[in-house]
């Protein structure tokens, strides 16, 4: 215990620490205090949406049964009454309650597939009970196989009738999976009885009084019905009424599906002769109970626990009901069995509560009687080892000191070094730009050779003032940068820096209008220093501000006469409240980075205004504009007797304008004036330096269609609008990089096959590996060779045409192919699944698969020929004419029947559609089939 006390490091030591000390010696020496038992509790969640008020109660009832062999586990039970969004909220509160397991009956597959898997990546165990999501990211399934349930309600009726049967078969809800998994399962079962015939099919929406209005609908065409096969009881029970209440209902045999306990369940309704037959349907609530229990308990479980079915009818019912009616009252037994074991542990509590409270006072009187003794000494110690750390923290202190003054002669030494190197880089610069200018003089230059060298002048220029920039900076930094101040009329200086944009401006169709209000205002300034803040906050107002706009330079004074102000107004993409606090401070961009800025303008700009003892202020609101004051103060008795200079330096502006203008002026690029063939394939450029654009442009524009954009979101709106064959992004783009960008179009369905390539300035491994996990088709580190470039481009395009010609090589079967991703593959089979199942549709359209997908008209027909190189209307066809073959070639239908059977109202049209297609006519093919 002392050694305990020594580890606190206090002065003084509160009496009630020794009883937390000696707390777990308490609990050693009688476990049970703890209050805890030795069987874990758990918190289940529930979230229920699917099937009827009976389906429900009966799927919690059996979860409560099982839940009653684990005493003290809460199920905290959430219904969304087939609400999708509903669900989803109910899932993510039941998430944030800390739950143990989380089981979730889905109302719709694909609405739930994302925050089911948020609950998988969280840790949290996830039983899908009934139907599946769109995802293997699920710890284990209970359900029923529905499509082998409704193949055993076909056989048990097409056993059941051997003379010509007409039935009505009532599905659930229309596009469900069990639905459309029922009704295949059910015409597979009745396919082995040729007698039987579906006569109509109706939509009931798992309800009863829906299903009446279908039947009520269709009174008049009721008769002649053997057999009613609803897909589950309620159905069932409301084709029932609607038959008796028309007389009809003793020459019709109902079937229905579930066969719940209990009254108006399935197996009451057996019993009560109003159902031949029904099909049970089990909840899954006990055996979902018990694999979550498994599941918690580290046991071995079942990944797809697929439930068993069985026939009730009149050969079973009563027994059915009989063990039914047993569980009920066992159930009943073991709750109250329960309540009783819960009353005699709180009797147990409360008795043991009592004992720890008395032995609780006793130790606590030891411990106080001991503290009495240890606390003087320990606080002695205390004191002694605090002293030792006080002497060590001074000695790492006078370390540290050391340490920061050697950081700082290595950081001087540094910055040196880069100071030299900047004007170093001068000489090479110049040595580049003499030649360039002649070059750039000479009147017959090929006009691709002077687009080039124009290119390479605006970046010299662009290289020559951050140079500049930066040598400024650095002797700010270094105290090295001395005032020359001398009397100047501060109207006419800025009038004659201003004036030197009106080229600009008019190039650009701005509105540039410079007002002086203080003429004859003279003022103390180094017009040196003021010009390069000028320049940089008027080439910062012509880059923000777009064509057609306005930017007004005003020169005036403050009412009291004591100081000059300079304001530059523009009408520009302005800044976000983040942007605008840290607009000064050395090197930061922001989102402004898209229009080459350095980040260096306004910092040295605010710090060449401060030596004047003035300041700037920033206004400005995102996409309203900039405005920018300069306050000077007149007068030079706020200045230094060695920053004052009689003789006005000379001006250097016009060299300066130069460097600020050379690469904010209007690109005009010279072009080819022949007329060039349509191109094969599109491209998309998303890069936001307009320069690289332009020149990759000119070098793939003779070979691809280009399409451009200067940011991420531009770029995302062109993507799914053009769905070009490539996309060329950059990593760094204004609001979202390249790397989400990729992300969002390689998850989007619609966007998911296209080619992407990113390029960047960062070569680091890491940054490479990320680019690939997201799927990129191909990373180039800039400075990159183009004929590299190029011949990626190629590489890709060719795969892609590879890839196409694999899907459509056996056309009919294109569903079972492999794919270069998981959502293409997705999108191909939920395609073919889609026109598959609507063969015998004659109205099926492309409106139809647009609204299963979700995907509009442009972008579906876009996607597919994509992926597989066929129109839609033409694979729709195409597949519609194989199934033909196969059922001439198979069947013994008459050709009215198979072009019924593959969506044709006509038996001419179809004869006619077939003989071009295959060049036989419907009874040629099958008479070649036969007689081959």
């Amino acid at each position: 215990m002392i050694g305990l006390l020594k580890k606190t490091g206090r002065l003084r030591v509160k009496p009630a620490y020794w009883f937390i000390v000696l707390l777990p010696a308490i609990t050693m020496l009688f476990p049970s205090c703890s209050g805890s038992n030795s069987e874990k509790k758990y918190r289940i969640g529930f979230a229920q949406c699917t099937g009827t008020e009976n389906w429900k109660q009966a799927t919690l009832e059996g979860m409560r049964r099982e839940l009653s062999f684990h005493p003290g586990t809460e199920l905290i039970y959430r219904s969304a009454n087939d609400n999708s969004d509903l669900q989803v909220k109910q899932i993510r509160e039941l998430i944030a309650q800390n739950i143990d397991i989380l089981l979730v009956s889905p109302n719709e597959a694909t609405p739930l597939t994302a925050v089911v898997e948020e609950a998988y990546n969280s840790g949290i165990p996830v039983v899908i009970i009934d139907r599946k999501i769109s995802s293997d990211l699920y710890t284990s399934f209970v359900g029923i196989n529905n499509f082998e349930l409704g193949k055993m309600a076909g056989n048990y009726v097409a056993h059941l009738f051997h003379d010509t049967t007409n039935i009505i078969e009532v599905i659930g809800l229309k596009g469900s999976t069990p639905s459309t998994d029922r009704r295949l399962g059910f015409e597979e079962g009745i396919r082995i009885n040729p007698a039987i015939r579906i006569k109509t099919r109706l939509y009931g929406d798992w309800l009863k009084d829906p299903a009446k209005e279908e039947f009520l609908k269709i009174r008049d065409r009721l008769s002649p019905t053997d057999v009613v096969f609803a897909q589950n009881d309620l159905m069932a029970l409301g084709a029932f009424e609607v038959y008796k209440q028309l007389g009809m209902e003793k020459s019709v045999r109902f079937f229905g599906v579930d066969g719940l306990p209990g009254p108006g369940g399935g197996i009451q309704l057996v019993s009560d002769k109003i159902l031949q037959a029904t099909f049970l349907n089990p909840t899954g609530g006990e055996e979902a109970i018990d694999v979550a229990f498994r599941i918690l308990g580290k046991q071995p479980f079942n990944r797809e626990n697929i439930l068993p079915s069985v026939v009730i009818d009149s050969t079973n019912v009563r027994i059915m009901k009989l063990q039914t009616d047993r569980i009920d009252n066992q159930q009943k037994d073991i709750e109250k069995q329960y309540d009783l074991l819960q009353e005699q542990q709180r009797i147990y509590r409360n008795q043991r509560n009592l004992l720890y409270a008395a032995i609780g006072g006793l130790v606590l009187a030891v411990v106080l009687g001991s503290i009495a003794f240890h606390s003087l000494r320990n606080n002695r110690k205390i004191n002694r080892r605090l002293e030792s750390q006080n002497q060590e923290i001074l000695l790492q202190q006078t370390q540290l000191l050391e340490m920061t003054e050697k950081a700082k002669e290595a950081s001087t030494a540094k910055f040196n070094f880069f100071t030299n190197i900047s004007h170093e880089f001068k000489t090479p610069l110049t040595l580049i730009l003499g030649p360039l200018e002649d070059a750039l003089s000479i009147p017959k230059l090929h006009f691709m050779v002077k687009n080039d060298l124009q290119l390479i002048h605006r970046n010299v220029m662009r290289l020559l003032r951050l140079i500049n920039q930066l040598m400024d900076f650095r002797k700010i930094e270094e105290n090295k940068m001395r005032l020359a101040a001398s009397r100047n009329n501060l109207g006419e200086f800025v009038t004659e820096i201003a004036s030197s944009f009106q080229t600009l401006a008019r190039k650009k169709s701005i509105s540039f209008n410079i007002v002086n209000k203080a003429r004859g205002l003279e003022a103390w300034f180094d017009v040196n220093m003021l010009d390069k803040v000028l320049f940089n906050l008027l080439s910062n107002a012509f880059k923000f501000t777009h064509d057609g706009g306005s930017i007004e330079v005003t020169v005036d004074r403050e009412p009291d006469g004591k100081t000059a102000i300079i304001i530059v107004e523009d009408s520009g993409v302005g800044m976000t409240h983040e942007e605008a606090e840290h607009a000064f401070e050395p090197f930061f961009q922001g989102n402004r980075s898209a229009i080459n800025s350095t980040g260096l303008g306004l910092s040295l700009s605010k710090e060449l205004i401060s030596l004047h003892q003035g300041d700037i202020i920033l206004s400005t609101e995102k996409w309203k504009g900039t405005k920018f004051t300069i306050r000077l103060p007149l007068g030079n008795t706020h200045l230094k007797s060695g920053e004052i200079v009689e003789e006005q330096p000379s001006n250097t502006a016009y060299e300066d304008l130069r460097i600020y203008t050379t690469d904010i002026e209007p690109v005009v690029r010279e072009e080819e004036t022949a007329v060039r063939n349509g191109k094969e394939h599109s491209l998309l450029l998303i890069e936001d330096n307009e320069d690289l654009r332009t020149f990759l442009k000119g070098r793939l524009g003779n070979a691809y269609e280009m399409h451009e954009a200067g940011d991420a979101a531009t770029g995302l709106a062109l993507a799914y609008d053009i769905v070009p064959d490539l996309i060329i992004a950059d990593i760094i783009l204004p609001g979202q990089d390249g790397l989400h960008l990729t992300e969002t179009l390689k998850q989007d369905i619609r966007s998911s096959h296209i080619p992407i390539i990113l390029l960047t300035a960062k070569g680091s491994m890491e940054d490479q590996i990320k680019g690939i996990r997201l799927k990129a088709d191909a990373f180039i580190v800039k400075p990159f060779n183009l004929e590299y470039l190029e011949e990626t481009i190629n590489n890709l395009l060719n795969n892609r045409s590879i890839l196409r010609e694999h899907y459509t090589s056996e056309l009919p079967t294109v569903s079972r192919s492999n794919s270069s991703t998981k959502i293409d593959r997705k999108f191909i089979n939920e395609f073919i699944a889609i026109v598959e199942n609507n063969l015998s549709n004659e109205e099926f359209s492309v409106d139809d698969i647009c609204r299963e997908i979700r995907v509009s008209r442009v972008q579906l027909y876009r996607k597919v020929k994509a992926l597989i190189g066929y129109n839609v209307n033409d694979y729709i066809l195409t597949v519609r004419l194989q199934k033909a073959k196969f059922l001439l070639a198979k069947e013994d239908l008459s050709i009215a029947e198979i072009a019924f059977k593959v969506g044709f109202s006509s038996q001419a049209y179809f004869s006619t559609v077939f003989k071009s297609k295959f060049a036989l006519t419907p009874s040629d093919y099958r008479e070649r089939k036969k007689g081959g």
